[in-house]
């Protein structure tokens, strides 16, 4: 049975859904304003596993939303929609175009690490009926009051509020710490709804409801599409760290005073990956994507089995030393596969040891998604003296789970356009005996992981 650590009762827990065989499960998806950093495509890996894993016992419906309006630049309630903000950084293309455009990119890099798409990918722009029809509810309850900017909705009536964050974070907007205070909320944990547009202007992605013309709040947006699809309880609710105190705190409280139903049964959360100066941040503009990774020579599925080797629940400091080592630890893996192959004769050698060591695999991935102990599993069979086709069949098994296409024949990888002209400069300076520029450009294509070789028969290259 698989156990995952939940985060409301802060343990480990044997999972058993609420229907016999099924399992649903929510992640909290793009907010498509800009390119996904690798640093978010980490959680998308660590719930890809996840989804897996559930796979091999349920039925799964996965749902992974797209937020396309109502995320503003400030945690508090306040600055502008990042879709608005985005629309006029570049150049006024309109914010529905925008998110066309990011959604597209991010899916060619969820694509790109093997991620399995979800059942349903719902937009916020397609789901506003629901929203208004959520938030009528808990009017109609007494959860909510009416400010200058919106309706907003009143923590103090929901007594279990911050149970999932735990008592040092209420305390913690108690004092003003976490959150500027607003004079017409009642309390400083207060969450708006539904904004109301600007009078002063008008925005590109607003709506007609019951108080005017408005946006949704962006917690407002997944209650309603996660119980849309899903019911009124879901089984698992996955999302990064960042998103435990207020984020996914809000939708608790705003689903369960609608329903009167318990929300989510196992809430998990993956940790930040940092760079060495700290956590990455789109906003701050201090991140790398998957594109970045690309034009220095390493393939997405280098940066997946990066991420498999440390916990999800660990924080990951990204470094391109540690990169580097994944590449070549990948790159060694399926060599020795590809020699396997061409020992295999199609016959199991021993049935018993392969079940073996396939049920401690599935132990491993199914013991709060411990995925680096999984790894060790594979890497010791795959030096032990087992058969080579005991040795494929496990290794087809287990990337069932990692999805590192190990078992996939790997097809030569051309010269990026700007490494090829580089290396014609630097044929054309060894030509003129500039041998500082040749040294100079032999460094910049070094740092896009390319080794060139001089031979008699001109210049080789290869990748690092």
């Amino acid at each position: 049975m698989p156990r995952f650590y939940n985060t409301l009762t802060k343990k480990k827990e044997d999972f058993v859904p609420l229907v016999a065989g099924e399992t649903t499960i929510y992640t909290c998806g793009p907010t498509v304003y800009n390119y996904a950093h690798i640093g978010n495509l980490r959680t998308y890996i660590f719930e890809d596993i996840l989804v897996r894993t559930l796979r091999k016992h349920y039925k799964v419906t996965h749902v992974m939303n797209i937020t396309d309006v109502g995320h503003l630049t400030s945690d508090c309630d306040t600055g502008e929609d990042k879709m608005e903000v985005s629309s006029k950084r570049e150049g006024g293309i309109s914010a529905s175009e925008l998110a066309k455009r990011y959604e597209c990119k991010f899916f060619e890099d969820f694509n790109a690490l093997n991620c399995m798409y979800p059942s349903f990918t719902p937009h916020a722009t397609e789901h506003i009926r629901e929203m208004i029809e959520l938030i009528k509810i808990l009017e109609k309850k007494g959860f909510t009051y009416k400010t200058s900017d919106g309706i907003y909705y009143d923590t103090s009536k929901f007594p279990s509020y911050g149970a999932l964050a735990g008592k040092s974070h209420i305390e913690g907007l108690k004092a003003g710490s976490r959150i500027d205070f607003s004079g017409e909320k009642r309390h400083t944990s207060d969450f708006a709804l539904w904004k109301f547009s600007p009078k002063d202007c008008k925005r590109q992605m607003e709506w007609p409801s019951p108080w005017g013309i408005c946006f949704p709040g962006w917690h407002i947006e997944c209650s309603a599409m996660s119980m849309k699809y899903l019911g009124d309880t879901l089984d698992i609710h996955c999302g990064g760290a960042d998103h435990i105190a207020i984020h996914h705190t809000n939708e608790i409280a705003q689903s369960e005073a609608a329903t009167g139903k318990p929300y989510v049964r196992m809430w998990i959360h993956g940790e930040f990956l940092i760079l060495s100066s700290g956590k990455m941040s789109k906003s701050s503009g201090t991140f790398l994507t998957l594109d970045a990774l690309r034009q220095k020579g390493y393939d997405p599925l280098d940066y997946r089995y990066l991420c498999l080797g440390a916990h999800y629940r660990t924080q990951l400091e990204f470094s391109f030393d540690s990169l580097d080592f994944a590449k070549n630890t990948l790159r060694n893996l399926k060599e020795k596969i590809a020699l396997f192959k061409k020992q295999r004769d199609g016959v199991i050698k021993d049935a018993r040891a392969l079940e073996n060591v396939k049920a401690d695999f599935q132990a491993c991935a199914e013991d709060d998604i411990n995925t680096p102990k999984a790894l060790s599993v594979l890497w010791d069979f795959i030096k032990s003296p087992a058969a080579a086709e005991d040795k494929l069949a496990f290794v087809k098994y287990a990337d069932s789970f990692l999805g590192l296409s190990l078992m996939k024949e790997e097809a030569a990888r051309g010269l990026p356009a700007d490494a090829a002209a580089l290396i014609a400069e630097r044929e054309k300076a060894r030509k003129n005996k500039d041998f500082i520029t040749s040294d100079n450009l032999r460094a910049e294509l070094e740092k896009m992981r390319i080794i060139v070789k001089d031979t008699p028969a001109g210049t080789e290259w290869s990748w690092k």
